[in-house]
């Protein structure tokens, strides 16, 4: 949501304030695109990385405030659930070796950071779903002590007046009958078990569209070669079940509403786009403030004076419209500047892992968004957007379409058209070739080998079931074996089940 807010009711009259003072910024985003007002020195990479928080049998450690102080360090904080940490790397330049000075970092990081977790009895588990949370964690009172998310969890409930419902049907375990999730919910921490990664990469306005339809068309395939989220309320559902699990939770639709076809929150979007301001747009005109919590700041007349406007109302109305590749606008130093914040990824398997899907991304986004006939003009926005769904269900065994090619797997996919790209992105953007080879290097493996981080998951739990354990214990026993296998740190196409 990118900042605190208060806990007072909203009234009537502050939502049409709000509506009004969201108006005039985007009246004011308009300007500036117009008369080219952004920075755009360089290009920049940005991540965020959402982490669990378990103890030593595996259940959620509900101690993120208790960790976060021995933590000790501004680049964490908290997260929705007590359960969740988030950590905030500071941009820096894609080009050059810049990458694997940020694999370090992170190794280093994330290790002094666990350390000081285990002192309160937790451990630090990048995962995208914790696979031993019950409904219990689900209770209202494991939201973590901010303002901010008991009055974001009661504006969702209030809106949709009555409980949230999950309902999932998975893809069946080899040899296996497909499980099925039925559950409800009167909280949002639902919401809470999707832990991802998010890479942000700043774009010049003008480039901004052609960078944002690219990542559309590329959103399938990312979920479909690193799903890492196969386990929920002790079922083996989708390999990568945050992709629904976040549109469920978050759903402020009663089922009347979701029967005529009203946008969820959590939203792919419906077109190709020609402009950020398509996007921000489309934001304001189909969602009503979740938090209509107003500034003191007149956009247009900040902008007018020869200013920089904050944009706070619509930066905040922004944080609650869940888009898969959100556009952002923020201001550095008085500098105003855009970018766009790609969601659909998974939390691990580990920091090479991440970094090598990292890589895929930048550069395939790069490649597909400087071609001269570009990929949108040849797919519509709906096998976009079933790609993202078929490859969040069944993970490397799904079939993608792909212009040129038809109906393909996505191993078959990235080796054969994406991985060169994604080298010839790189390659661009001046990314050092020792850097390019070893994260993509990483990419092609796990493509030949088959493996993802949900793979691995299932086939473990499925194996510990064939010799007499419980899908808890299972569960328990994965989440062990997973925990391991991150801080050694090796990829998780070369984990042995």
């Amino acid at each position: 949501m990118g900042r605190d807010v208060s806990t007072r009711t909203f009234t009537g009259e502050d939502r049409r304030h709000y509506r009004e003072r969201v108006q005039r910024c985007l009246d004011a985003l308009g300007t500036m695109l117009a008369e080219d007002c952004f920075s755009f020195p360089r290009q920049q990479m940005g991540l965020e990385i959402e982490l669990n928080l378990a103890d030593r049998a595996g259940l959620p450690a509900m101690r993120n405030a208790e960790v976060l102080e021995k933590i000790d360090d501004p680049a964490f904080t908290l997260e929705l659930g007590q359960h969740n940490l988030e950590l905030n790397v500071p941009p820096r330049e894609l080009a050059g070796d810049h990458t694997l000075g940020l694999e370090r970092d992170l190794r280093a990081l994330l290790g002094v950071a666990d350390a000081k977790a285990q002192d309160a009895g937790a451990s630090l588990v990048m995962i995208g779903v914790l696979p031993t949370l019950r409904p219990e964690h689900f209770d209202r009172r494991w939201l973590s002590h901010n303002p901010r998310y008991s009055l974001l969890n009661d504006q969702i409930v209030a809106a949709r007046g009555e409980e949230l419902v999950l309902s999932l049907e998975g893809a069946p375990l080899p040899g296996r009958d497909a499980e099925r999730l039925l559950s409800r919910s009167e909280s949002i921490l639902p919401e809470a078990a999707c832990t991802s990664v998010q890479l942000h990469l700043q774009v010049a306005p003008e480039d901004f569209a052609a960078h944002w339809n690219a990542a559309q068309c590329l959103a399938g395939v990312q979920v479909a070669i690193a799903a890492n989220s196969p386990f929920l309320l002790g079922r083996a559902l989708w390999h990568e079940t945050r992709i629904p699990l976040f549109q469920q939770a978050t759903d402020t639709r009663p089922q009347e509403l979701q029967n005529q076809g009203v946008r969820p929150r959590v939203w792919f979007g419906e077109r190709w786009i020609t402009s950020i301001f398509d996007l921000f747009e489309e934001n304001v005109r189909y969602f009503p403030a979740l938090l209509p919590e107003t500034g003191d700041e007149d956009p247009v007349d900040v902008l007018g004076s020869g200013g920089t406007p904050r944009m706070t109302e619509l930066r905040l109305h922004n944080g609650t419209v869940w888009r898969w590749n959100r556009p952002v606008y923020d201001v550095v130093a008085g500098v105003p500047h855009l970018r766009i914040e790609n969601r659909v990824l998974p939390a691990g398997p580990t920091v090479l892992d991440t970094l090598a899907n990292a890589a895929f991304f930048y550069g395939a986004q790069r490649a597909l968004s400087s071609m001269e006939r570009p990929l949108w003009t040849q797919m519509s926005f709906q096998a976009a957007e079933e790609n993202l769904y078929a490859g969040a269900r069944h993970g490397m065994n799904a079939q993608l379409y792909w212009p040129g090619i038809g109906w393909v797997p996505p191993d078959e996919l990235v080796l054969r058209r994406l991985l060169p790209l994604a080298h010839e992105g790189l390659r661009d953007c001046g990314v050092s070739d020792e850097a390019r080879e070893r994260y993509l290097g990483v990419i092609e493996a796990r493509c030949l080998a088959g493996r993802t981080g949900a793979l691995w998951q299932r086939e473990v739990v499925a194996g510990l079931e064939e010799r007499g354990a419980g899908r808890e214990g299972a569960l328990a026993g994965m989440l062990a074996r997973y925990v391991e296998r991150m801080h050694e740190g090796e990829p998780v196409h070369t984990w042995s089940v």
